[in-house]
């Protein structure tokens, strides 16, 4: 029950959606697995990527950065993408699954999903997180983090060369998630927050 595995289709993802809640399940003693599927390329240099991320890693306490060497922008719900998925869920027997939720802008976020809809079928807890081009999103699950919310901003903060790309102008991805954080914290009751949608819940 102490095994907790993140899935994203690029680096920064996990942050943005649901860092401060590994950060927090680190701090409870659970060993926290990450697996990205792209290197994120497109959207900057795939090299520096990998080292954004790892150190993004470090500050959120996770024991381990997988990578799915997937093309950046080209992933699809294929049989490739979910045997890959199935082989984290066999090595690291998480408790609990954090994605990001299907309704998404980005067709690497929405083919991420789907295919772990289906690799995760076994696991206990699934709960799908967000980021800001998900679509529709009506959280009822949601993980206090005001402890770490200082670890969630400092683990984007890693990711230096992503910080101002939110096509936004005036606000980087600082701004945002902090913004998120209290929104989601209010909706909680709390003064900050994570929100999810739960694909499957074991009480």
């Amino acid at each position: 029950m102490n095994k907790v595995l993140a899935l994203a289709a690029h680096p920064d993802d996990i942050e943005i959606g649901c860092g401060g809640s590994l950060a927090e399940y680190a701090k409870r003693g659970a060993e926290v697995y990450l697996f990205v599927a792209t290197d994120g390329a497109y959207g900057g240099d795939a090299a520096e990527r990998r080292r954004e991320q790892e150190a993004s890693a470090r500050i959120l306490g996770v024991k381990e950065v997988r990578w799915g060497g997937f093309e950046d922008t080209e992933l699809t719900a294929g049989t490739e993408l979910i045997h890959a998925l199935e082989k984290q869920v066999k090595d690291v027997a998480p408790f609990t699954v954090l994605v990001n939720f299907h309704e998404d802008t980005h067709q690497d976020h929405r083919a991420l999903a789907r295919a772990a809809y289906s690799a995760t079928r076994y696991v206990p807890n699934v709960l799908a997180y967000e980021t800001p081009t998900t679509l529709n999103f009506d959280p009822h699950v949601f993980m206090d983090i005001h402890a770490t919310l200082p670890n969630k901003l400092e683990a984007l903060n890693a990711h230096a060369s992503q910080v101002e790309r939110t096509n936004i102008h005036g606000v980087n991805i600082v701004e945002i998630a902090l913004a998120t954080a209290h929104f989601r914290g209010v909706q909680a009751k709390l003064s900050s927050a994570e929100a999810f949608v739960p694909i499957r819940v074991r009480l």
